[in-house]
């Protein structure tokens, strides 16, 4: 019976090797992804800067496990939670003025913007009167943007969507407007209602504990 040869490995020389792979334990764990910068600034509102501040980075959710992913709740527009009530007392005439030096703490303080709802009952704010002049369509569809801050009429509180923050400016108007307008107000307001006018008459809508 014939002997097959023995097959002889072949050498490999240094010089032949490609390049070393480094062992898993020696190598440097993956960058982070950067967090996104800040959003720029929306339209300055008429007569005062807009503020630069950066909007708050999306959340997402990830799924630990695989499996049938339940359907997510819809979003109610009403807070679950009763939301913190502030009085600034003023009368109608001072209720806007004061209302705007609450939305400048807002800010101040590190509220963004698009957090921020203002309802008025008398005299619109100048940048809601000035944006319904291009029309109800553009007024709108920065509503429905919710990046900076948002002035509507005690008229259009139904339509408005809620924010974490709304700034109630008792400034006059229809008689009952303050009435009819300030527990819907209440309702849109995630986190905190900020109200802006008479004491006795803020009081006798919401109730002593305001």
């Amino acid at each position: 019976m014939p002997l097959t040869p023995a097959i002889e490995e072949p050498q490999i020389h240094e010089s032949a090797q490609g390049p070393r792979v480094t062992p898993a334990a020696s190598r440097t764990a993956q960058t982070p992804r950067p967090v996104p910068g800040p959003r720029p600034a929306a339209v300055p509102r008429p007569g005062r800067p807009g503020p630069v501040r950066p909007a708050p980075p999306a959340q997402r959710a990830a799924q630990a496990t695989p499996g049938p992913v339940p359907a997510a709740p819809t979003a109610p527009s009403v807070s679950a939670a009763v939301p913190q009530v502030q009085l600034i007392p003023a009368s109608a005439e001072g209720a806007l003025d004061a209302a705007e030096e609450a939305v400048d703490l807002l800010l101040d303080t590190g509220r963004a913007p698009g957090d921020i709802l203002v309802i008025t009952t008398g005299d619109p704010h100048p940048w809601a009167a000035h944006e319904l002049s291009f029309g109800e369509a553009s007024y709108w569809a920065q509503h429905d943007a919710k990046d900076d801050i948002f002035y509507a009429d005690a008229s259009h509180v139904q339509r408005a969507a809620g924010r974490p923050v709304v700034v109630f400016a008792a400034n006059g108007g229809p008689a009952g407007a303050i009435a009819a307008a300030l527990p819907v107000a209440l309702t849109r307001a995630g986190a905190l209602l900020i109200v802006c006018g008479d004491a006795q008459q803020i009081n006798s809508v919401l109730g002593a504990g305001v």
